[in-house]
């Protein structure tokens, strides 16, 4: 297999998806994009790789159904030995498991009934009540509301999934849960561990059969089996001065097995391109495999944090927090995204049916880079090639 996800057939991991795959009836509709935009986003990417900002990165935007522009840049790995970068290379999405993965998770189950976003998590997780943590609903899970630290701290020691359970918890709240914004991977612990519950099956497994092979992400998954090991894009060295290659970057997810509602997806830019025009064929009431409903997917995809609050929220997805400047310049303030620790990022733009990402392992082979500007200007670049306008401040 080429991912270790239990009861998954190999053969949903042998064909590679073709660009093709992402391709609608309306790509004879799409206006003629601007090359030149396109070159000073790929100058700009090139330009952080020799800033040493990023070893490589791979790119792509898709507009009307078609990826219109595409690159790949520098190399995905610089120690042990150098390799170069390629359009297949597997990249450890970090927190992009949050809304990809995890929340459309957790609002199929919205979609069947099973869940209910504005009741107590404890009403799912009965331990989750201890601590303050009583008032604390599904939905403020899923928009960072929850008042809950950022991580779980790793001292003392500790290791596997009944451990970090307990921890989560047992966390107490840093402010009254609704009152402010905090974006935390114990929120998505805990979704992810709500997920496990309710369905009696692992988060991958159950991404596995919900999510990837419905929407055809071939090459997508938790625990990449070491087949792939050529194709990964190592990361940094762990604890034991090993090269994590195949290995969830993110130190909670790490220790809880590589399976994680936080983090611990792995996946290529044929099966991103192939989610994100899914996700925007859902949007615009077009024939599509999201395997959610478009009135479901329009909830997931607005603002759904507590009323006052100036940080705008969907359920799993940024629109307009902190952390939202992989918007650029010219995306719509309707756009929504997330970006991955390790240095992935999607955006999507349901108002100018597009979307922008860009796959880099920045923390390769130590953590001290940033991609915050690169994200931020190369959305503008690409929203400049599309024609799109300044979005109103």
């Amino acid at each position: 297999m080429a991912y270790k996800t239990s009861m998954i057939p190999r053969r949903f991991f042998l064909q590679a998806a073709s660009l093709s795959g992402v391709q609608t009836a309306l790509s004879g509709c799409q206006m003629t994009p601007r090359q030149d935009g396109f070159a000073k986003a790929d100058a700009r990417i090139q330009k952080a790789i020799a800033d040493g900002d990023c070893p490589g990165a791979v790119w792509g935007v898709g507009q009307h159904g078609r990826i219109v522009h595409s690159g790949v840049f520098g190399m995905r790995s610089l120690v042990p030995q150098r390799e170069a970068m390629t359009w297949d290379t597997v990249f450890d999405m970090a927190s992009l498991t949050k809304p990809m993965i995890t929340a459309l998770a957790v609002m199929q189950l919205v979609e069947k009934g099973l869940v209910d976003v504005d009741k107590p998590v404890s009403t799912y997780l009965p331990d989750f009540a201890v601590g303050g943590k009583a008032t604390i609903t599904v939905r403020l899970l899923l928009t960072h509301f929850s008042g809950l630290q950022p991580d779980l701290p790793r001292q003392p020691d500790w290791w596997g999934k009944a451990a970090a359970a307990e921890r989560v918890m047992r966390a107490v709240p840093k402010i009254a849960p609704g009152s402010g914004f905090i974006y935390s991977d114990l929120n998505f612990i805990a979704l992810g561990l709500l997920v496990e519950k309710i369905t009696g099956q692992t988060l991958a497994v159950y991404a596995h059969h919900a999510i990837l092979q419905p929407l055809g992400m071939t090459q997508s998954g938790f625990l990449p089996d070491a087949s792939l090991q050529n194709r990964i894009a190592p990361t940094q060295y762990d604890e034991k001065g090993q090269m994590l290659r195949g290995v969830v970057h993110d130190p909670t997810a790490r220790r809880m097995g590589g399976v994680a509602g936080n983090a611990g997806l792995f996946s290529v830019a044929d099966d991103v391109a192939r989610y994100a025009q899914a996700l925007l064929d859902k949007r615009a009431g077009r024939e599509s495999a999201f395997p959610l409903s478009r009135a479901m997917l329009t909830r997931m995809t607005t603002p759904q944090q507590p009323d006052g609050q100036k940080s705008l929220r969907g359920f799993g997805w940024d629109i307009a927090s902190p952390y939202a400047s992989p918007r650029g310049s010219r995306l719509s303030h309707n756009s929504f995204g997330h970006t991955g620790f390790t240095g992935t990022s999607l955006w999507i733009d349901p108002d100018n049916d597009c979307y922008v990402f860009i796959l880099t392992n920045r923390v390769h082979p130590d953590s001290n880079r940033s991609v915050v500007s690169l994200r931020r200007d190369v959305a503008t670049a690409a929203g400049e090639a599309l024609g799109l306008p300044l979005a109103p401040p």
